[in-house]
């Protein structure tokens, strides 16, 4: 009885020692791979576009002795200005009123002395040749204060995408440049990181096409961009 219980002890040894061997897998010796060897580089790149969209402001204004007849007087006014921007081809939508006050004047010795009134209208001239001269029918037609233009462009997305893909090709020439030196082939990109950019900004260019009296020259708009991009090496 002693024998059979040492032999039936043996074989359940065995057994757990079978099943522990098939269930831990093999640690792997020596194993080959290489660690991707990559590099880093910074690209900027720049864009420039010429604007399409200028912004510009009118304003008028009227003294008169109450502040009823200075409104009154300065609305007047207005309406002309208005018209005269909707007759050099400014739509009713691209025209909106910034302004409308009213205010007490004083002599120099604190009196009071009326009422002036004041009102702004700001137009956005889709048409670049109609800049000068819708500047010329605001001023003919009344208005006493002009500010603008401001130039945009109706689709600024594309100037930053164009500058964006330039940054891009920046880095990648950078990268190509590196990779010969150190005797290695340039592989895809594996990261790209946008790392900044600058809003549009003006940049002088003459422009010829504007025939009225007031030149309006709107140049090109220019932005800039910066990626950060990571390739492999082979």
């Amino acid at each position: 009885m002693k024998i059979a219980s040492i032999a039936a002890v043996a074989v359940a040894l065995i057994a757990a020692v079978a099943f522990a061997g098939v269930g831990r897998p093999v640690a792997a010796r020596g194993s080959s791979a290489q660690p991707v060897r990559t590099i880093t580089v910074d690209g900027v790149g720049t864009a420039r576009l010429r604007p399409d969209t200028a912004q510009f402001t009118f304003g008028v204004e009227t003294d008169a002795a109450t502040a009823q007849a200075a409104l009154a007087g300065n609305a007047e006014k207005m309406k002309r200005v208005i018209y005269a921007l909707r007759r050099v081809g400014i739509l009713k939508a691209n025209l909106q009123t910034q302004d409308v006050s009213v205010y007490p004047r004083q002599t120099d010795s604190g009196a009071p002395n009326g009422f002036s009134a004041n009102s702004t209208v700001s137009a956005t001239i889709h048409v670049l040749s109609r800049a000068g001269a819708a500047v010329d029918a605001a001023v003919a037609a009344g208005a006493t204060e002009t500010s603008g233009p401001q130039f945009d462009r109706s689709a600024r997305a594309e100037l930053t995408r164009r500058a964006l893909r330039e940054a891009f090709l920046n880095a990648r020439a950078k990268a190509e440049a590196l990779a010969r030196e150190a005797g290695a082939q340039l592989g895809e990109a594996r990261r790209i990181e946008e790392t900044g950019g600058e809003a549009p900004q003006p940049v002088a260019l003459r422009y010829d096409a504007v025939l009225a009296r007031t030149p309006v020259e709107p140049g090109t708009q220019q932005e800039q961009q910066s990626v950060r991009v990571t390739f492999s090496l082979g």
